[in-house]
C-alpha cells in the first residue's frame, strides 16, 4: 500500500527523477508540451514512466491529481 504524500516532490521520486527543488524547476524550464499532446506521449519519458502515468490516470489512482498538476506545469 502506498502511504506516501501525493505531491510533486514525491511524484518526481516515483518517476525516478531528481526531486530537489532546483532539479524540479530545471525540469520544468527544459520541458514543455504542445496543447494537443497527451502527457504520457511526451518524448522525454522512458517506458516505465509512461506506463506509470497512463495507468495512474486510467485507474484514477491517488497519483492522478498530482499527475494533472505535472501536466499543467508542462503547458
Amino acid at each position: 500500500m502506498d502511504t506516501s504524500a501525493h505531491n510533486l516532490k514525491n511524484l518526481f521520486a516515483q518517476l525516478g527523477l531528481d526531486n530537489s527543488e532546483a532539479s524540479m524547476e530545471a525540469f520544468f524550464a527544459q520541458h514543455s508540451l504542445p496543447s494537443d499532446m497527451l502527457l504520457a506521449e511526451a518524448p522525454f519519458w522512458n517506458e516505465g514512466q509512461k506506463h506509470f502515468i497512463e495507468e495512474s490516470l486510467r485507474e484514477d489512482a491517488d497519483w492522478s491529481e498530482v499527475i494533472d498538476e505535472l501536466d499543467a506545469r508542462l503547458r
